[in-house]
């Protein structure tokens, strides 16, 4: 199935490992033109040329902080001009640590603030004026099935991926007449190096070990094992492209039915 995606310019954010460098490769591979961004200038650089070789695309690495709005708008300002526009903005960042409510500071739900929402409202605001250029534009954030069915221990992700996902479902009101789709995915347990931090640390605490854990967990989810990066990543890129037209303001999880609820 062509997805329509080739020659669509595209900035994919949090980019240099994980679901977003996934994502990226993805992207590059259908055949977009891609930039990709993160904190650690040595890390994306590393990540572009990787992704540039094996899919013969451009692939641009910028490096930024996203939970800074000026910074959000200079990233969004550099992929704009270096690419010749925007169709495709995904984002993404990081995740805040984990711990109960009682052993977070109001410090910490600031950063976590900064890191997960603002960073989402930044780099969509900063976005839309080359977005509403496109015939093809799409926005997709990345959340979490903890926005559905909070995760234990990690309060901090599912107060602050609910709230993306408000910003969602009330941008596909507003720009939807404007012809800007906007989605979010909410992945389940996906075998990324975030995941096996979170496993070890698990493991630190339980004395254990790290496969211990991720079969622990395993053990909630239906298909009985956790995603792969490429699995995760070949849903979003059908959500940016074309071939998703008429798919606008939905919630995704791609969770192995790890979320309970019925709706």
């Amino acid at each position: 199935m062509d997805l329509g995606l080739t020659n669509l310019r595209a900035l994919v954010t949090a980019a240099s490992r994980g679901l977003g460098a996934a994502t990226a490769r993805q992207l590059s591979l259908e055949g977009a033109s891609v930039a990709i961004c993160s904190r650690d200038q040595a890390h994306i650089l590393a990540t572009a040329e990787a992704l540039k070789a094996e899919a013969s695309r451009p692939v641009l690495g910028l490096a930024g902080d996203v939970s800074d709005p000026r910074s959000a708008e200079a990233l969004v300002e550099q992929a704009a001009i270096a690419l010749g526009g925007l169709d495709i903005l995904v984002t993404n960042a990081g995740g805040p640590p984990s711990g109960p409510f009682e052993a977070l500071d109001f410090a910490a739900w600031e950063k976590a603030f900064h890191l997960n929402l603002l960073s989402t409202v930044s780099l969509i605001r900063a976005a839309l004026p080359t977005l509403r250029q496109s015939r093809h534009a799409a926005i997709l954030t990345i959340t979490s099935y903890s926005a559905k069915q909070p995760i234990p221990n990690l309060v901090l992700s599912n107060s602050l991926r609910a709230a993306v996902i408000g910003l969602t479902k009330t941008l596909a009101n507003e720009l939807g007449p404007s012809g800007i789709r906007i989605n979010s995915i909410m992945p389940g347990w996906t075998r990324t190096e975030r995941v096996e931090e979170l496993m070890a640390a698990r493991a630190r605490q339980k004395g254990t070990d790290v496969e211990t854990e991720i079969a622990a967990q395993v053990a909630a989810i239906p298909l009985q094992r956790m995603a792969s990066p490429e699995e995760f990543a070949q849903v979003a890129a059908f959500l940016c492209s074309p071939a998703a037209s008429y798919i606008h303001g939905a919630m995704i999880p791609v969770d192995g039915g790890a979320i309970l609820a019925s709706l």
